[in-house]
């Protein structure tokens, strides 16, 4: 006759030599490894207090019990509210071209900065196009216009200076004096 050890007292001792089969057995239950995680882990919690008062006389029974209660459950509500894993409807994800706001509003976006770089003075425009949409180094303007490399930095900082000032001005414009619907109508 083989001797059995002694039933855990304390709740480590009972998580220690539990764990492995509680989610072993779930994991048959459910059919999900982590759900079976999952459950174990409440199971754990609702007995956690019986174990550590020392009131359950089979403390192992009482969180096999829990864990199987708990696991039914889940089981019951596969079956009233099942989540189905199918793959995403096209016309209810979300899609990853701007919609007609989003449209709208960097079309706008794009007019006042045209607009904005188009009133800089021509030193400053010169050298903010250069720097932006060449992408030539300071040097390399100095070099192909003909000027110092400090004044080309001056006038690339007082170019975005005035950019940011006129964006923040035509925002601010457009925040209290909303475009009339018609008015958005006519515009291309």
């Amino acid at each position: 006759m083989s001797e059995q050890p002694p039933p855990p007292r304390d709740f480590a001792s009972l998580y220690r030599t539990t764990v492995e089969p509680l989610r072993r057995y779930l994991t048959r239950l459910l059919g999900s490894t982590t759900e079976a995680q999952d459950i174990a882990h409440d199971a754990y919690l609702r007995v956690y207090p019986t174990v550590q008062k020392n009131e359950a006389q089979k403390p192992e029974a009482l969180l096999f019990t829990t864990a199987r209660r708990l696991a039914f459950n889940r089981l019951k509500r596969r079956r009233i509210a099942p989540f189905v894993s199918s793959p995403p409807q096209p016309e209810v994800t979300p899609s990853r071209t701007p919609g007609v706001v989003e449209q709208v509003m960097a079309r706008q976006e794009w007019h006042q900065l045209e607009q904005a770089i188009a009133q800089l003075p021509e030193g400053c425009r010169t050298v903010l196009l250069l720097r932006k949409i060449d992408l030539l180094s300071h040097q390399e303007i100095a070099d192909r216009l003909g000027i110092a490399i400090s004044t080309v930095e001056k006038q690339h900082a007082r170019a975005l200076r005035l950019l940011r000032l006129a964006l923040l001005a035509a925002s601010d414009q457009a925040a209290t004096n909303p475009p009339h619907p018609s008015e958005q109508e006519a515009r291309p």
